[in-house]
């Protein structure tokens, strides 16, 4: 039985905050990328996330919340992420720190933290304040394919595995969020780059914040989007330079920005009009997604600078994880 997709009436959100207080799975539109969503406390309810997108155990899920007061019910917040969350909810930043013990194991992969945040979603936090309940929500796709941005996106990976699609439009942001890891405020980590900046974190905190190394698929990730490979299409995926000249066929390009003139070939796909990096992200997963569904060998895709800073390092971290073998 197809999943079915709800228009965000007021009537649809109050059945839908209903199916989740009893246990039932709800796609849900957030600023960065479509969610799986479950009642964060109901472990079984969890449970149904991963065997939906078949996703192994040792990776956790994120739990969002309507604001700090929620979070604070399920997790101890120091001072610092105390200001963090003042400054950066609702909002694509997710904080991972101690876990209380309401919190299943199996949303944590076992571990002793939780990551959380609060989603800008309008839709997501009608639905967070109707349902009164704690979110978990990974990506709602298929484990390790690119992450959905829009409904129909849904709708093709787990349309068949899950009952219920909410429809909010195409997501704002297009990258998943920054996950900081705050256990240690002293020593902040950026464990997945997203839309909120190192820069900006830095500025905000007055410290260095540090990065995280990926780890090994078969150990347990300390937060979502951490593994190698991650966020990728079927067809094999290679970010260098675009060749001038004829292009080999059976190769789809990629590119930063649209190409002049007033015809383009069929294998070539654009990702921003002028090469905005917000455009750029907000449209990366969609024509990835395109792009692979084109039947072609290869997909090429143009990279932006390596040493790139802000948004950017955003872009290319889920490049680099796309192209991962």
């Amino acid at each position: 039985m197809k999943a079915k997709i709800h228009a965000p009436t007021p009537a649809n959100l109050r059945r839908l905050a209903a199916a989740l207080r009893q246990g039932e799975l709800v796609a849900i539109p957030t600023e960065t990328v479509y969610g799986l969503a479950a009642h964060a406390l109901d472990a079984k309810a969890c449970r149904a996330i991963f065997r939906a997108k078949r996703r192994p155990a040792n990776d956790p899920l994120i739990v969002h919340v309507l604001d700090l007061a929620h979070a604070e019910e399920l997790a101890d917040f120091n001072p610092p992420a105390r200001r963090l969350a003042r400054r950066f909810w609702p909002g694509p930043l997710t904080l991972v720190l101690p876990k209380h013990a309401c919190v299943p194991g199996i949303v944590t992969s076992g571990g002793p933290t939780v990551a959380i945040r609060a989603p800008a979603h309008p839709l997501a936090r009608r639905l967070l304040q109707a349902a009164n309940i704690p979110l978990a929500a990974p990506s709602a796709n298929l484990f390790g394919y690119i992450s959905p941005t829009n409904a129909a996106h849904v709708s093709e990976g787990l349309g068949s595995r899950i009952p219920h699609i909410l429809d909010g439009g195409a997501c704002a942001v297009g990258v998943e969020s920054t996950v900081l890891d705050m256990t240690n405020p002293k020593k902040p980590r950026v464990l997945r780059p997203g839309a909120v900046t190192v820069a900006q974190l830095e500025k905000f905190l007055g410290v260095k914040v540090h990065g995280a190394k990926p780890r090994g698929a078969s150990a347990r990730q300390l937060a979502p989007g951490m593994l190698e490979r991650h966020y990728s299409p079927r067809t094999p995926l290679v970010v260098g330079r675009i060749p001038t000249g004829p292009v080999p066929a059976g190769v789809a390009i990629v590119l930063l920005r649209q190409p002049s003139g007033k015809k383009t070939a069929k294998h070539v796909h654009w990702l921003s009009r002028r090469g905005a990096l917000t455009e750029v992200a907000r449209n990366l997963y969609d024509v990835l997604r395109r792009a692979d569904a084109g039947r072609y060998r290869l997909i090429r895709v143009e990279p932006l600078p390596a040493d790139a800073s802000g948004l950017a390092a955003a872009i290319n971290d889920r490049l680099k994880r796309a192209a991962k073998r």
